[in-house]
């Protein structure tokens, strides 16, 4: 069982199509971080596939246990296309990645089944071209202490392969670094018995 700290997500942008009666259905898969990103992707789809019928799509974005999401009819029946694609992240359990699809309309309807059957599919390859990565979430400490706490604190902190953001050495030493979010408690508790020390989040 993956650690509570540990999602998945994909590497880089990804695409594919579908045929279905006529109808084309283009799909893409972006990774994404926030909802600017979204919108920006958006923008630029449907100003590249201007004369489409429909750009339909789902986002997810953070851990799974928290995550933001959307769906996106955009004029299918309700459930038809946004639904079905966000089924595919779910499926999969992937998280921070916009799928859109993009429909040009062939004359023939599909109905609802027949649209969800596509959409599904047309995200389901887009997905499959994708590199699936580990994401781990972290939390930011800072830590205040005195010359004579140095090498305990430095030690600490190569033991639990922190990553260490910036260093201060004025009146106190100060070091803010990044840890991940499961070893968080466990290295508080660490610095915690040091004397001297002060540690902010």
């Amino acid at each position: 069982m993956e650690p509570s700290d540990i999602y998945f997500s994909i590497s880089t942008h990804s695409q594919d199509s579908v045929r279905e009666k006529a109808s084309k259905f283009l799909a893409f898969a972006f990774p994404i971080e926030s909802e600017d990103e979204v919108r920006i992707q958006l923008d630029q789809l449907r100003k590249k596939y201007y004369n489409a019928n429909h750009h339909c799509y789902a986002y997810r974005i953070g851990h799974p246990d928290s995550a933001i999401y959307r769906i996106n009819d955009d004029g299918e029946p309700s459930g038809s296309a946004g639904k079905p694609i966000y089924g595919q992240l779910l499926s999969r359990n992937l998280s921070d990645l916009l799928v859109v699809v993009v429909r040009y309309f062939g004359g023939t309807k599909l109905g609802i089944p027949g649209l969800i059957k596509a959409y599904r599919l047309a995200a389901s390859l887009s997905l499959d071209q994708s590199k699936v990565i580990k994401k781990v979430i972290t939390t930011q400490i800072c830590v205040t202490f005195t010359v004579s706490q140095m090498n305990d604190v430095m030690r600490m902190m190569k033991q639990e392969e922190v990553e260490i953001l910036s260093q201060d050495y004025k009146e106190q030493y100060s070091v803010q670094f990044l840890i991940r979010k499961s070893k968080r408690d466990w290295i508080i508790s660490r610095l915690s018995i040091l004397a001297n020390i002060s540690i902010y989040e």
